[in-house]
């Protein structure tokens, strides 16, 4: 903090005649003492110095800090501005000439604002008599937030079809009922039938498949009348013995271990069970560092390479004003060629065009606070050539940006707002003279709004909104008609951030770090990384800090209505940067160093426990910037090799192996 730094630094560490003459700050009392409020409201926190006798020291001057990055903002006077639900601490600080300053902290709990709307989740619209099905409703807010409400259930007609408040369902007689959720204010139904009878018999298909750890199996229920008739229609209940995997609702399948599994289906008072061989899915492979370019002089940020494949970009973080050109033409030998400088403390995002005829980088903490982007055009890509700045309404800074041509629109930038959280689209196709034709936002006050970065695939925008999730845009690929100049939103998948990472608060405080960090589109899938810090890792950067964070499979094959299906989470370390080629994503994951996953086929449940791991290599070495310690930011695949940046080590170029006695390397 800044006040630290300066007590620290002697410059308010004033004794003598003075100190002894003014009333020295034993403590503060600060109001409200457990303050709350709702996310788009404000605050006004005060405080008092005290002395020793609890006397009030009027010469006391009090101001006031936020501690962390969740959506708030709080001004020097204690106004304090709440954008998104969460914790905040804030620091109060006393200060008396002469004396040692005195120092509070309080936290401040932002409230979801009203709900406003229920979602009932999935669940059979027609059933048999005596089947159960356990229901299930978010309670959501005008901005989409989750609320932790208690959802009571009703029924229209509980001789048909009864609920009870916790929303376990069941079918008693033939007939149509209504089904409703209520929170507050706000209520959803659906409407539910039962049939008259129950089948006469049930099947499972495919009967007793053989299968390997992570392999998705999607089992149907066929039931059949009296007369052998097919009845459409029905949604059984889906349980497995043992516990080592799941299935799902819909009778997807995935084993975590080798071995044996019982599946069986329920409808009514009729089963039927199968059997299911799970193998080993055996897709490990030896990793090899074949070279290095280890940094000390900054912490290595962002690395991209040129679609050369000869030249690779590596920018730096903690006061890097730089980034470097590196000649990769020898993998075991990356050779630094090059610089380019800027006012900047921070290089946090590199990207060429498709072409490599175009590179933009990012600017962070300028000592003129006029940030934004810089564009260079690369005739020479070894020596990129400074042509343009943009700093117009981006000058808080800019942390992401990427570079996307459409035939029909040319090229444009897609960059991130510090200070508004805003989405910027810019027209590059005069690279000298750059001009922005849009902006986008998610509906959110805007203390609370943070965009961390962007991806961009077939005309669409995936952007990563840190409170709000994962939003999509349509940018030119047509399905809602959307354009660089006219963005349109097409979906939105938002999770419970708070929740998830309950574990952070309890061991480092509430207010850590949190948010929906990045995304990359896949096939049918989004990954989805959270980037989750403690709040240790603010207090000194350079020393090691612990990372969190968990990696969404989200299915988007109906984009309109993204749902997540998987997931990883590193046993110790995060999740920050990915790349995917062909089946394989490669992840560089903080603390867990660099990692490989085998992404083949469906995915469903946690992968880590799916033996889908295929490399790991922890890119550490004793020169580093902080030695022997890995906190892996990203990586870059081209022409079989992995290009890993390492924040506290610099670069690694690695190559996966092939298993022995096997054939060629593992080439995207």
């Amino acid at each position: 903090m800044k006040i630290l730094a300066l007590v620290a630094a002697g410059v308010l560490a004033v004794a003598g005649p003075l100190a002894s003459q003014q009333a020295s700050v034993a403590r503060l009392v600060v109001s409200p003492a457990h303050p709350e409020v709702v996310a788009g409201d404000s605050l006004r926190l005060t405080a008092q110095a005290l002395d020793a006798n609890g006397t009030p020291v009027p010469d006391a001057t009090i101001t006031f800090q936020k501690k962390g990055l969740q959506g708030a903002s709080v001004e020097a006077d204690g106004l304090f501005r709440a954008g998104a639900r969460g914790t905040m601490q804030v620091v109060v600080s006393a200060i008396v000439p002469g004396s040692k300053p005195v120092i509070e902290e309080v936290t401040v709990r932002m409230l979801p604002g009203p709900a406003t709307r229920i979602e009932i989740g999935a669940h059979p619209e027609l059933l048999v008599p005596g089947q159960r099905f356990q229901l299930g409703a978010q309670v959501l807010t005008a901005s989409g937030d989750l609320r932790d409400d208690a959802v009571a259930w009703t029924s229209s007609a509980p001789a048909v079809a009864r609920v009870n408040r916790d929303g376990m369902l069941e079918a008693r007689a033939a007939g149509k009922a209504t089904v409703t959720a209520t929170a507050g204010g706000v209520r959803a139904s659906a409407p539910v039938a039962v049939r008259a009878t129950g089948p006469a018999a049930l099947t499972i298909e495919p009967a007793a498949p053989r299968v390997r750890q992570g392999d998705v199996v999607r089992f149907a229920a066929v039931a059949r009348d009296a007369g052998g008739k097919t009845i459409p229609g029905l949604s059984p209940t889906w349980s497995l013995s043992p516990g080592q995997g799941e299935i799902d609702p819909d009778g997807a399948f995935v084993a975590y271990e080798p071995g044996t599994y019982t599946v069986t289906a329920t409808l009514g008072n009729r089963s039927a069970v199968t059997a299911v061989t799970v193998g080993l899915r055996e897709v490990r492979r030896p990793a090899t560092i074949v070279g290095k370019a280890v940094r000390k002089a900054f912490p290595t940020s962002e690395v991209w390479v040129h679609p050369n494949g000869k030249v690779l970009y590596l920018g730096t973080h903690l006061g890097g004003d730089r980034f470097y050109t590196m000649d990769i033409s020898d993998p075991a030998n990356p050779v630094i060629v090059d610089s380019v400088q800027a006012n900047t403390r921070l290089v946090n995002d590199i990207m060429t065009d498709k072409e490599g005829k175009v590179l933009v980088f990012t600017r962070e903490g300028a000592a003129d606070r006029k940030n934004g982007l810089v564009i260079c055009t690369l005739d020479d890509p070894l020596h990129p050539k400074v042509v343009s700045e943009f700093t117009d309404g981006v000058t808080a800074g800019v942390h992401s940006a990427f570079v996307f041509t459409q035939p029909k629109y040319g090229t444009h930038v897609y960059l991130t707002n510090d200070g508004t959280g805003a989405l910027h689209i810019l027209d590059i196709n005069d690279p000298a003279h750059p001009k922005e034709v849009a902006r986008w936002k998610t509906a959110r006050a805007d203390p609370g709004r943070t965009l961390h970065d962007v991806d961009v695939q077939d005309g669409l925008l995936y952007a990563s909104y840190w409170d709000d999730g994962l939003v999509i845009l349509d940018i030119g690929n047509g399905i809602k008609g959307g354009s660089p100049s006219s963005p349109q939103l097409v979906s939105q998948f938002k999770y419970d951030l708070d929740k998830l990472y309950r574990e952070v608060s309890e061991t480092s405080g509430p207010g850590f770090i949190r948010g929906t960090h990045t995304a990359w589109r896949h096939g049918r899938y989004v990954f989805v990384a959270d980037e989750v810090f403690g709040l240790d890792a603010l207090v000194d950067e350079h020393r090691p800090a612990r990372a969190y964070g968990r990696l969404h499979v989200v299915d988007v094959s109906n984009i309109e209505h993204p749902r997540e299906v998987a997931w990883y989470e590193p046993e110790y370390g995060g999740v920050h940067n990915v790349w995917v080629a062909g089946d394989t994503l490669y992840m560089g994951a903080y603390n867990a160093g660099f990692r490989a996953f085998d992404i083949s086929g469906e995915l469903r449940g946690d992968l880590r426990a799916q033996n889908r791991e295929i490399a790991h290599v922890n890119p550490i070495d004793q020169d580093g910037f902080i030695p022997n310690a890995a906190m892996t930011w990203g990586v870059v695949v081209k022409n079989g090799l992995a290009y890993v940046n390492d924040f506290n080590n610099g670069l690694f170029v690695v190559r996966i192996e092939p298993r022995r006695g096997e054939g060629q390397p593992l080439v995207p």
